[in-house]
């Protein structure tokens, strides 16, 4: 009789991790460690991060001076590379010595270079080509890494410098070393992780700030296109209403043609062009500024994209949506062969948002633009229909079903001597 094969299990020790060796913040392995004046030690991850938006220690509670670099922890760094290593057997990593890594100091330094060449007053070679090498040295610090862009971002006057320049810089031609400057410092400004409340201060400090933006739509490269559309986006998110109100007629038109470029542009691009509406087309006379810009056939002409994103779907719906707010706007829209229809299309297909979003719109053309011959273009592309069904199914919000039917009692008599609308509605409002 054969024996049966033993079978051989294997336990897998777990390793206890000296708690020495733990960052008190990520409660993980220090790779780095480096210790604060306060006597702890933490991870040079954890801790900057910490240090970027408090000042304190976390462990003590005790203030942390602003310009404060921790200093690294050697002795302890070794400590738990000899750990890891003796480990090695048991599946623990080895820690690397760290790279030398950027600090406030050099960073600091670094801005104040590009403030000195940049307030020379003289447009000659030298001091142009001393701010283009400090900005191009100061762009390779903050593409190392996200800890860098924040570092950049939070060292004073850093922001309002690199804006300073870059729309000190935004009229000069294609080419030549303005040029340069003004793309370095677009590079660098729009990478940065700058805080909501500082480029809300730098914006409303620095006029020029968006017309320079404008301008680099127009005038840039396909990379520095997308990088003023992705920084306008977020100024315009920061900007008062009271400042939305002023936006110059070009950021309307550099904007749309965006859209209109967007097999040739970034996604990004094309989102943040379409953030830019949104945010804007509430205040003012911003509507007809896009509406004379041509946005409404653009935005019609994404509806039909069938490869869009969700969300961009739902943005270009919005952006209708305030537009048809203005008599030009809906009368675009009634104007163009398949903008009702369009409309009408996306309900039912992308999203709740989307059917809310679209369901606004024909309201709007029902209400304020429905002439006998849109009435019956309504009927005839199936949009009477789709709200028909808007109107009865539970799956949409109450508000958004009372907006369709509100929609249907406009004309409902007019739809009523349609053969092919007569069930459908019947069914939202039985005789």
């Amino acid at each position: 009789m054969e024996e049966e094969p033993q079978l051989q299990v294997e336990v897998q020790v777990e390793v206890e991790v000296p708690c020495y060796f733990l960052c008190p913040i990520s409660l993980a392995i220090m790779r780095d460690p480096v210790t604060l004046p306060t006597g702890i030690t933490y991870d040079r991850d954890g801790i900057e991060s910490w240090l970027l938006t408090a000042a304190t220690c976390p462990l003590t509670n005790q203030p942390v001076p602003a310009d404060c670099d921790p200093t690294p922890n050697h002795t302890m760094r070794r400590l738990i590379q000899s750990w890891c290593a003796l480990h090695a057997a048991d599946g623990v990593d080895r820690v690397h010595t760290p790279k030398p890594r950027a600090d406030r100091a050099a960073v600091a330094t670094l801005v104040s270079r590009v403030h000195a060449a940049a307030t020379t007053g003289s447009s000659a070679p030298q001091p142009q080509q001393q701010l283009l090498a400090a900005l191009r040295e100061l762009r390779d610090v903050a593409a190392e890494s996200d800890r860098n862009r924040k570092l950049v971002a939070v060292v004073p006057g850093a922001v309002d410098v690199l804006a300073a320049v870059f729309a000190a810089s935004a009229n000069a031609k294609s080419e030549g070393t303005a040029a340069a400057v003004r793309d370095e410092a677009l590079e660098v400004i729009s990478s940065l992780q700058v805080p909501e409340q500082c480029l809300r201060r730098v914006a409303e400090t620095n006029d020029a700030l968006v017309s320079a933006l404008v301008s680099a739509l127009q005038r840039s490269s396909a990379a520095s296109r997308a990088r003023a559309a992705l920084l306008l986006e977020r100024v315009t998110a920061a900007l008062p209403p009271s400042r939305l109100v002023s936006l110059p007629e070009q950021a309307f038109r550099e904007a749309v043609e965006l859209l209109r470029d967007r097999p040739a542009v970034s996604r990004s691009a094309t989102k943040a062009a379409l953030h830019v509406l949104m945010r804007t087309l509430a205040w003012g006379r911003n509507r007809v500024k896009a509406v004379d810009a041509g946005a409404v056939p653009v935005l019609v002409d994404m509806l039909f994209d069938d490869g869009a994103e969700r969300r961009a779907c739902e943005l270009v719906l919005a952006a209708l949506e305030r537009l048809c707010g203005c008599a030009e706007g809906r009368a675009d829209l009634v104007a163009h062969a398949a903008g009702v229809a369009a409309v009408g299309r996306k309900a039912l297909r992308v999203s709740e948002v989307a059917t809310d979003k679209a369901v606004r719109v024909l309201r709007s053309v029902a209400r304020h633009a429905a002439t006998a011959a849109v009435v019956q273009e309504m009927a005839q592309a199936g949009v009477v229909a789709t709200l028909c069904l808007v109107a009865q199914s539970e799956q949409y919000a109450e508000r958004t079903r009372e907006r369709a039917r509100e929609t249907l009692r406009l004309h409902a008599r007019a739809w009523r001597t349609s053969p092919c609308l007569h069930h459908h509605l019947q069914a939202v409002y039985p005789c």
